[in-house]
């Protein structure tokens, strides 16, 4: 179990189903994420950190190439301004590098929102926390190892 990526981890202590997907060599897009893991990009999840304020910062999950809208996020978080964390923050405060970045097995509690069109898909695939390998998994197992989720309309609009 040692060589589980930490979100494998993570899922196998809550009871939840999924597979691990180890890339065969570097990946350089999400498009190429996508069809080597057999998905459309839509299945595919990135997890976001924004800095909130000093210290204080929240993840947005988002599918495939969706933006976040700003305006919606700074209005659903109440913050008149807010950023995207470095990749130093990132490190730092998620344990993951960038690339690798998931809503699960994280050192700390943080909040955590979802874009309502993450949960469209049955099946995703969330960063493992280790870059290079993804965890493939229901979206409805997604929700449910993720307490206190917020879902709502993160992405901006076509």
């Amino acid at each position: 179990m040692s060589d589980m990526p930490p979100v494998a981890r993570a899922l196998s202590g809550l009871g939840i189903a999924y597979r691990v997907f180890r890339h065969s060599g570097q990946v350089t897009s999400l498009e190429q994420a996508a069809s080597e893991r057999g998905q459309t990009t839509q299945q595919v999840v990135r997890s976001i950190l924004f800095r909130l304020g000093e210290g204080n910062f929240a993840m947005v999950l988002m599918p495939g190439l969706q933006q976040v809208s700003w305006p919606a996020l700074r209005a659903y978080l109440g913050q008149s301004r807010l950023s995207m964390a470095s990749e130093e923050e990132v490190l730092a405060f998620t344990g993951y590098r960038v690339g690798a970045v998931a809503p699960l097995g994280l050192p700390g509690l943080i909040r955590i929102l979802a874009d309502e069109s993450v949960l469209i898909p049955d099946e995703i695939s969330i960063g493992s926390g280790e870059r290079g390998v993804a965890i493939i998994l229901k979206s409805t197992d997604l929700r449910k190892s993720i307490k206190n989720l917020e879902i709502g309309q993160f992405a901006k609009l076509k």
